[in-house]
Order: structure tokens, then sequence, then C-alpha cells
């Protein structure tokens, strides 16, 4: 896994697996308390893992999707 990103892949990367991390475990809170419906649990981990696996992308400067041949913007 080399560094195939710079830094403002891995800057965005970071804010966006933050976003979708916060919004993963606001979904999980909310559905602990009961507020939400059983079937949101699966949402909010899909979220908390994404926003886990982007923020990781970022800290170590690499890309599943570039590795993979896809062109990306940023």
């Amino acid at each position: 896994m080399q560094c195939n990103i710079d830094q403002r892949g891995r800057t965005l990367r970071i804010v966006v697996g933050a976003i979708f991390e916060s919004a993963g475990l606001t979904l999980g809170v909310l559905w602990f308390l009961g507020i939400l419906p059983d079937w949101t649990v699966w949402p909010a981990i899909g979220c908390w893992a994404g926003g886990t696996f982007a923020i990781v992308e970022g800290a170590i400067g690499w890309c599943a999707l570039r590795s993979l041949g896809v062109k990306t913007p940023i």
C-alpha cells in the first residue's frame, strides 16, 4: 500500500470519514435509546465502518479506488 493521493485527497478523506463516522455514531445512539426503529442499526454500522475506513485511507495516504485503477478527481 503505497501513497497514491496528495495532501488535498488525504484531507478530504479524513473530513468525509469523520462526517460519516459521526452520522453512524449518532444513528447508533438514537437506535440504542429506542428513538429509531430496529432496522436502523445496520445503516449505523455501515456509516461507522465506512467512515473509519475513509479516515484510515486519509491517514496513510492510500485510496482503495485508485489502487484498482479508478481515476478520482481529487
